[in-house]
């Protein structure tokens, strides 16, 4: 049987996408990331300290290091530059999704199947476009959302919201105690197989950032546009 992986299989598609700016950008960060073997999770474009970009992103197992952070930065630097979808000074933030990460592909809603979800509709399903509850898997392309507000009452309302994922505009794992404890287990076995591989040294040296970033203040390259300014200037 052969176990090797194909490099240039069809990537798993994002199901939940961006609009507007942040679609411009996904859609030039995407490919770029894809080549250096990392995967899009989402793009946010927001006005914190002027205007930040946020690229979040992640390896097919889910880590991403402080140096893969650094790594896409400087590939995805310069093809923004070029492209130039941001209309004024902007500072370029890489970051791994967190452990209330955005759940953004098919896989992710598998993945997480147990945890309490945030989700938000598009449109309006049912009178409503906001629901939370426990991720009960998926089914074709709707995910199953256990209503915990219904269960042991006589509420009218359903015991299971089936929500049709490329409906979504946004959904988001909960903070709770059993997410940040299956974060730890598996951060846990992360360090075990990297002590395995590479030794005390490095151990110490991933032990640094739980959720890493990589930040970078960039200046657009049209004309009288101003500089971004990184802090302390």
């Amino acid at each position: 049987m052969d176990d090797t992986t194909d490099v240039h299989a069809t990537p798993e598609p994002r199901l939940i996408a961006e609009s507007g700016t942040a679609a411009r950008v996904a859609a030039l960060a995407e490919p770029i990331l894809a080549g250096l073997g990392y995967r899009l999770v989402r793009v946010r474009v927001s006005g914190a300290d002027g205007c930040t970009v946020q690229v979040m992103a992640e390896k097919q197992d889910g880590t991403m290091l402080i140096e893969d952070c650094e790594a896409a930065s400087r590939a995805l630097s310069p093809v923004l530059d070029t492209a130039d979808p941001i209309d004024r000074a902007y500072r370029l933030e890489i970051s791994s999704p967190g452990i209330d990460r955005p759940l953004v592909r098919r896989s992710d809603f598998e993945r997480y199947a147990g945890h309490v979800v945030k989700v938000e509709m598009e449109r309006p399903l049912d009178g409503r476009k906001r629901f939370r509850g426990v991720l009960a898997g998926v089914d074709g392309a709707t995910a199953r959302i256990r209503n915990e507000d219904a269960k042991g009452t006589k509420s009218a309302e359903p015991a299971e919201f089936l929500l049709p994922i490329d409906d979504m505009a946004e959904a988001k794992l909960v903070l709770t105690d059993a997410l940040v404890t299956e974060a730890l287990r598996r951060a846990k076995a992360e360090e075990r197989e990297t002590d395995e591989q590479t030794g005390e040294a490095e151990r110490d040296t991933r032990r640094r950032d739980r959720r890493p970033q990589y930040n970078h203040s960039r200046r657009p390259t049209g004309a009288n546009r101003p500089a971004a300014q990184t802090k302390g200037e």
